[in-house]
């Protein structure tokens, strides 16, 4: 049997880049015409004018407090309860309705495989005819619904396990006999020490596939040394599957149906291939067309393509929030603001700012950097900068290029709260 899920993923970047574009004008006008929050969004934009990732850089992220501010307002005026978002409607075109904190609604349309989780469950082992334990929520989000809709895309039975209830887990586990386990780590990691504590061997349980928590190495080998092969892949209840680990364990390789950016947080420009950012997703799916959606996660690009012959880019997997905002001296200041201050100064190529002190007694520093070791004014100017944007005092260091860490953050906040 073939190591890969389809031919798609051994395309060739340049045929796959090219099949991405070709897809991208229409999904614009479908979301234009569709769905009407973004027919406001996109307002005066030409979709056959969006061919190219320059073009697509033009149009504003669309972020996730975002879209709940909207459905919430839409909500409380008797309006979409999915804020415009959504293309299709209640009845045959959408099964189901998924919720998540917030609250945020996600529409579920009846595409085979409608999340594309059947290629991350392929990567982690899973095949055609095995079964498959699911212990994601079956209630409120839509997970559980994720893994099994893409289980049976595969060919695999799904035993819906859902959450809690450890000791009617493990009896299933031991009757049923599964091939492996869908859900979180720290669930199966609950489940096979409540089956030691029973003593009740797991056999079959060879493989996994996680979601929903960080998969730490240690963690990886925990599982390793008790027989199970265990993979993350890396989803949203928005956008379904972004990102899905492979056997080569060297990062995730993108799904074949979204186009990732990686933008400076509190921007829509993208950074330079390696940099730290906050990762926009624009989906492929014409039910639920989210254009530049900003997931307020961060991670980078890899060079290279995957060991395994999977030749989409590779990103670091899930490296923390993009979202800093932080309340300094009763103010809150977020990563939009410092962007708006470094687009003052086009001798800044990057810039941190920096929260020090005790609360209530804090202090904020501009970490910038520049080429012009030093340039002319640039202290005052920038401090005037800071006042006017932030409306607050702050002190302005210069460093050269590279200085700064490369981590994603452009809030730092290094106060003691002791």
């Amino acid at each position: 049997m073939s190591p890969f899920f389809d031919a798609l993923e051994q395309r060739h970047p340049d045929e796959r880049e090219a099949a991405l574009l070709r897809a991208l004008p229409g999904q614009i006008a479908n979301a234009q015409t569709r769905a009407p929050a973004f027919a406001g969004i996109l307002a005066g934009v030409d979709p056959a004018s969006i061919t190219s990732r320059a073009a697509l850089a033009t149009l504003p992220v669309t972020r996730k407090h975002e879209l709940l501010e909207t459905q919430k307002k839409l909500r409380s005026e008797g309006g979409s309860v999915f804020g415009g978002f959504s293309a299709v409607g209640f009845g045959p075109a959408m099964p189901r309705v998924f919720a998540s904190p917030g609250t945020i609604y996600e529409p579920e349309g009846v595409g085979r495989d409608y999340w594309r989780m059947a290629r991350a469950i392929f990567a982690a082992g899973f095949r055609p005819g095995e079964l498959i334990h699911n212990s994601f929520s079956y209630h409120f989000v839509p997970a559980g619904s994720m893994m099994e809709t893409g289980a049976h895309a595969l060919g695999c039975t799904v035993f819906p396990g859902g959450t809690g209830q450890t000791e009617q887990q493990v009896q299933a586990m031991a009757e049923l006999r599964p091939a492996g386990y869908i859900g979180t780590p720290s669930f199966l990691r609950i489940i096979v020490e409540k089956a030691a504590e029973m003593g009740v061997a797991l056999p079959s349980v060879t493989k996994a596939m996680f979601g929903g928590e960080a998969f730490p190495p240690s963690l990886r080998d925990w599982f390793r040394e008790r027989g199970i092969d265990g993979y993350q892949c890396y989803a949203t209840a928005d956008l379904g599957l972004i990102a899905y680990e492979t056997s080569a364990r060297e990062g995730l390789v993108l799904d074949e149906g979204v186009i990732v950016e990686i933008v400076r947080p509190g921007t829509g420009d993208p950074v330079p291939e390696g940099e730290v950012g906050e990762l926009v997703v624009t989906s492929l799916n014409a039910d639920y067309p989210l254009v530049r959606f900003g997931t307020g996660d961060l991670s980078a690009v890899l060079p290279g393509p995957c060991p395994t012959g999977r030749t989409n880019t590779r990103i670091k997997g899930w490296m923390g929030r993009a979202d800093q905002t932080t309340k300094i001296r009763g103010m809150f200041v977020h990563p939009g603001q410092v962007a708006e201050i470094v687009k003052r100064f086009p001798d800044i190529v990057k810039a941190r700012l920096v929260v020090t002190g005790a609360m209530a007694n804090d202090s904020m520093t501009l970490k910038v950097e520049t080429a012009c070791t030093a340039p002319e004014g640039l202290h005052a100017r920038v401090g005037e900068a800071i006042r006017d944007v932030t409306k607050l005092r702050g002190d302005v260091e210069v460093l050269l290029p590279g200085s700064l860490p490369n981590d994603g953050k452009v809030i730092e906040d290094a106060r003691s709260y002791e």
